[in-house]
């Protein structure tokens, strides 16, 4: 029972991490329109810096591939399973440096 909890846990967060990533991606879209329209339409910014939107989106598009690659490529990676095996190397490590530390203390004695 506690497999399929922890299974349906896992699927629930990867629903919410592609959703947030979902929604990330048609924020940057509404907002790149609206970098648009300040800057050409309403002439917002134009004395500071020409074309000062491209920047914004660019920058703002940088942070969603960043965001695309947590999600879809660095998940795969260091996802559940590898902090499985992660967790039980440094265990067995812990398990065999007490085992030393025990045997030392009994050769002392």
């Amino acid at each position: 029972m506690d497999d399929k909890y922890e299974v349906y846990e896992n699927a629930r967060n990867r629903i919410k991490q592609k959703k947030r990533l979902y929604f990330h991606f048609v924020f940057f879209l509404i907002g790149s329109v609206f970098f648009i329209v300040l800057n050409k339409v309403l002439k917002i910014g134009e004395t500071l810096f020409e074309n000062w939107f491209v920047w914004a989106i660019f920058l703002w598009l940088f942070f969603l591939i960043i965001h695309f690659i947590n999600v879809f490529i660095t998940h795969r990676f260091m996802g559940k399973k590898w902090e499985r095996k992660q967790l039980d190397k440094l265990v067995l490590k812990q398990e065999e440096k007490i085992a030393q530390l025990e045997k030392k203390v009994t050769l002392k004695m």
